[in-house]
């Protein structure tokens, strides 16, 4: 072959020069890019890192402006309502030990305020009350030492007419301590005249421990500073962190300015969960494009799996964090559901009570059997009662407690009854409360039962006066005829059957008395109206001849006996007939009479009404609303206990007690009790 044809068939070599060249740009772009990238995503987590830190630390800023500014909103409204307390302490001219006694009170209730003086218009004191919590915080260096301090704000409160605080101060303690104080002053003021001083010493260490809300200083340390920063008083303890966070607000008190200051502490956010979170994110935008067709279905799916889970979670921690027991039982009694209440009121676990049904271990024993015939009647189909009804159950370690089932049937989203649902609720404190409460009604009437005797006791001291005195003169006239012998056995007899009546009369009014005093156990037996009103006669006697009170008695012929407690009715009925004197121990009121009438209500032989009207001025308008009202008295003595406790005692007879305007003036009280059988 000629060197021309095997040069023309042979491969014709190839130069990779320029191809290493075009791939080499190639590389560096994709390198740069993917750098830029690199530092783009860098930079943008960087971003959103610093941007995060700023953003969490002015909302920790903003809240702790929020915790400062309801600090002292609530330090503001405490000082106001203890400028209310102590205008309380000065009113209605209190005397010296009641004075003594209020303040002794206040401060009990108040930490905050340390010392209560009352000061006439020199500054002179005239009572002071200190705090029961500590010393005197003027034991060390006195009173004095301050005065000027005391003056000044009382200056400044006389001008303002008007409370006034003083700059807070410092006083030594002679346990070698000390602390910070202010004053304020209140001037009593009578008829634009300044009668005097009422002067309150604050600690602002106690202000910051009590006026300030506790989930405030759990997290922060609360202060009082001046204005260069210098700590007076604080509250909560200093912590190591990475940033303290601080905020001033100002306490604007009339006559001094007081600076908050409130500090917290907080670390710096870790950088790699907010790097993960961009990283995070970056993957799922990444994953967006690849997702398209799937998104819908999923997002759907994730949706009502997301709303089924948190029903379920919703109803199980509803479930769990209900005090009432609940129960379900299928249609064969056995229980396939409890939760934590009723596990904990009756002490088993869930396995120790799911699938029971013949036997319920919280059954009590000697009850089994009826509790057996009841469920056989609600598995039958019988509906129980829609309030509910009481039983007994047993708790595992033996203990029998009273309980208030509610039931009704479980339905099924079908409309078909699986079952039955029950509520459990434990009524032992309510038992516990109702008779706390029913001893207490009870020591209450007895208290006003006492206090109605005591106002009598003048009274009686003058009714038995009377028969002593005329025993004694009885008792020497016939010593005299005995000793001159002019005595005859008929003048004998006649003087000691006059002793005897005498003796007989002055019996009659201490045990009318004791009678109506001595507690008893409460006990419905059916009584005479007219057995009432006796044993009431002699105690409302005493009153009406004292007031010159004509009594007239109007009973209805042929009565029945009344059923109710004797004791507490007589009270009720002795009550409302002193009421009903005292409203008419007026000047004005010239014929006095008091009437106490007793019929069986109209159209209705079932119940008896006792009334009690007098001629008196009546009640006013503003009256009537508070009248029944416990502790309301327009009496200056009175406890307003009265009328409370007769209407709690007629309520529970199942009567009403009612008033209404007595014509041509007066008024008339009335009320209803049942007719015995």
């Amino acid at each position: 072959m000629p060197p021309a044809a095997a040069g023309a068939g042979a491969p014709r070599p190839v130069s990779t020069e320029g191809v290493e060249t075009d791939r080499l740009p190639s590389a560096w772009r994709r390198r740069t890019l993917w750098s830029a990238l690199t530092a783009l995503v860098v930079a943008l987590l960087v971003t959103l890192v610093w941007l995060a830190g700023r953003y969490e630390a002015s909302q920790v800023q903003s809240r702790l402006e929020r915790d400062t500014a309801d600090a002292v909103g609530d330090i503001r409204a405490a000082l106001s309502h203890n400028v209310q307390s102590l205008q309380a302490l000065q009113f209605n001219d209190p005397t010296p030990a009641a004075w003594s006694m209020a303040a002794a009170a206040l401060l009990r209730e108040h930490r905050e305020l340390v010392r209560i003086e009352w000061r006439d218009s020199n500054h002179r004191p005239r009572l002071f009350a200190d705090t029961p919590y500590r010393p005197s915080v003027f034991d060390r260096l006195g009173r004095d030492s301050v005065q000027t301090e005391v003056r000044q704000t009382c200056t400044t409160a006389r001008r303002l007419s008007a409370p006034a605080y003083s700059s807070s101060y410092f006083v030594p303690l002679t346990d070698g301590l000390g602390i910070e104080v202010m004053e304020l002053c209140m001037p009593l003021v009578t008829t634009g005249v300044v009668m005097g001083y009422l002067v309150a010493t604050y600690s602002l260490q106690d202000m910051l421990d009590d006026l300030v809300g506790r989930q405030l200083t759990r997290s922060q340390e609360v202060s009082f500073t001046e204005g260069d920063g210098t700590r007076l008083a604080v509250r909560g303890t200093a912590r190591r962190a990475n940033r303290v966070f601080t905020a001033h607000h100002l306490l604007d008190l009339p006559g001094t300015t007081l600076v908050l200051r409130m500090d917290s502490w907080r670390g710096a956010p870790d950088l790699f969960p907010n790097v993960l979170t961009a990283l995070v994110t970056a993957m799922s935008i990444a994953l967006v494009s690849i997702l398209v067709l799937l998104s819908k279905d999923m997002r759907r799916r994730l949706k009502a799996e997301r709303d089924l889970a948190d029903a379920l979670a919703f109803r199980k921690a509803m479930e769990d964090s209900l005090v009432t027991g609940l129960r379900a039982r299928d249609l064969h009694g056995r229980i396939t559901y409890v939760n934590p209440a009723f596990c904990q009121m009756v002490g088993f676990t869930a396995d120790e009570l799911l699938g029971q049904s013949v036997h319920a271990p919280y059954w009590p024993p000697e009850l089994a059997d009826e509790y057996m015939k009841r469920q056989a009647i609600r598995l039958a189909g019988t509906s129980p009662p829609r309030e509910g009804f009481e039983s007994v159950f047993m708790h595992k370690d033996g203990t029998r407690f009273p309980v208030l089932i509610i039931e009704a049937p479980l339905i099924n989203a079908q409309g078909a009854q699986t079952g039955w649902m029950s509520a459990f609720l434990d009524i032992r404190e309510q038992r516990r409360v109702e008779e706390l409460s029913r001893a207490s009604q009870e020591r209450l009437q007895a208290t006003a039962r006492l206090a109605m005797v005591g106002e009598m006791a003048s009274l009686l001291s003058h009714e038995l006066n009377q028969p002593l005195a005329a025993m004694s003169s009885y008792a020497t006239g016939s010593l005299n005829l005995l000793r001159a012998g002019m005595h005859t056995p008929a003048d004998i007899e006649l003087a000691m059957h006059r002793i005897a009546q005498q003796a007989e009369r002055a019996g009659k009014i201490i045990k009318s008395v004791h009678d109506f005093v001595r507690r008893r156990d409460q006990a419905r037996e059916t009584v005479p109206p007219q057995a009432l009103v006796d044993a009431i006669l002699p105690l409302i006697n005493l009153q009406a001849r004292k007031l010159g009170v004509q009594v007239q008695i109007q009973l209805a012929p042929g009565l029945p006996k009344v059923l109710c407690d004797r004791t507490m009715v007589e009270q009720v009925l002795l009550n409302l007939v002193r009421n009903g004197m005292q409203a008419m121990d007026r000047p004005d009121i010239r014929q006095r009479v008091l009437t106490l009438a007793v019929r069986q209500e109209h159209g209705d032989g079932r119940w008896l009404v006792f009334s009690v009207a007098d001629v008196g001025p009546g009640i006013a308008p503003e009256v009537e609303q508070q009248l029944f009202t416990p502790f309301f008295t327009t009496k200056a003595e009175g406890m307003g206990l009265g009328l409370s406790l007769c209407r709690t005692v007629i309520e529970q007879h199942g009567g009403m007690l009612a008033f209404e305007p007595h014509q041509p003036q007066g008024t008339v009280f009335s009320f209803t009790l049942p007719a015995g059988n």
